[in-house]
């Protein structure tokens, strides 16, 4: 089924489900994707569970070609939020995100800590983080040197600013492209350039105007407060262990804040691990509904 929800301040999103048993598994997308990155979770799931996906504000089919408003990770909780009301209203949830999806829920967990145990019974954050992003490395110092000179609003003025004109002149699928995303988004080992390719071309599909709307909320983002909410529900936390986008680091402070979580770091593994690693996500991801069935049944 697909279909559309309008959110408060008028944005359209869209909405696809696949039917099947309770719990309703909703999937949220990272930043600049869109709900094809589930694809392959999205075939595990067909049967076993009722599976809600959908693109984020100015993402895929969700983008209205005007100029992106509302940017915020606070924004897209609040969308994340709408989409449960309108479609799934009731019954068990368990929310996954990656990335940006998975800050996304911990936004929503702050925003409506009410729906965590009486209706999401489950969350899986996946190479996310909770705050910090960007702090450690030559471009955590570059952002730092910004921050104290003061220059680092300017920098995204004219990053925002000056988009419009990038992307009318911006060459997709690009080899220097692939080099970077090779780099940042794939680990040691799953690295296949047939899948470098395929991931490169997802990305690409969002435009730069988008890019740049978002990079000031993902700087500022800080939810770490918010897992507080998650700590009477099963949790699941999966990182590579060479992402560099969302270190190690940030799953293992997470895991702090969530003891009973179960913490997977995939050896080897890159950012888009749910893509490279589909065994280890999905096996995770099967062994989270499990452990919500037994709590439910409890």
């Amino acid at each position: 089924m697909t279909r559309s929800v309008r959110t408060s301040d008028g944005v359209d999103l869209h909405v696809e489900v696949d039917d099947g048993p309770e719990p309703t598994v909703v999937l949220v997308h990272g930043f600049t994707a869109r709900l094809e990155e589930f694809l392959l979770q999205r075939e595990t799931l067909r049967g076993r569970a009722r599976t809600l996906l959908y693109d984020c504000r100015h993402h895929g089919r969700s983008h209205n070609g005007g100029r992106p408003r509302a940017t915020s990770i606070d924004q897209l909780g609040r969308d994340l939020g709408e989409v449960l009301d309108a479609v799934a209203p009731s019954g068990p949830v368990v929310l996954l995100g990656h990335s940006m999806g998975g800050m996304t829920i911990m936004a929503l967990a702050r925003q409506r800590p009410e729906l965590f145990g009486p209706r999401v019974v489950g969350a899986f954050l996946l190479a996310t983080s909770s705050g910090g992003l960007v702090e450690v490395g030559p471009l955590g110092l570059v952002v730092r040197l910004a921050r104290r000179l003061g220059l680092l609003q300017l920098f995204l003025w004219l990053t925002m600013l000056w988009s419009p004109v990038l992307e009318r002149f911006r060459k997709r699928g690009t080899r220097l492209g692939r080099l970077w995303y090779r780099h940042y988004l794939f680990g040691t080992d799953d690295a296949d350039p047939e899948v470098v390719t395929l991931v490169q071309d997802l990305l690409e599909q969002t435009p730069l105007t988008v890019t740049a709307a978002f990079y000031r909320t993902l700087l500022d983002h800080d939810e770490h407060a918010s897992l507080a909410a998650m700590r009477d529900i099963p949790v699941t936390l999966l990182v590579g262990d060479a992402d560099r986008l969302t270190p190690v680091s940030h799953s293992r402070r997470m895991a702090q804040a969530l003891p009973d979580a179960e913490l997977v770091v995939v050896p080897g593994a890159g950012h888009s691990v749910n893509i490279t690693r589909q065994d280890v996500v999905d096996g995770a991801l099967l062994r989270l509904l499990d452990r919500v069935e037994q709590q439910r049944a409890a």
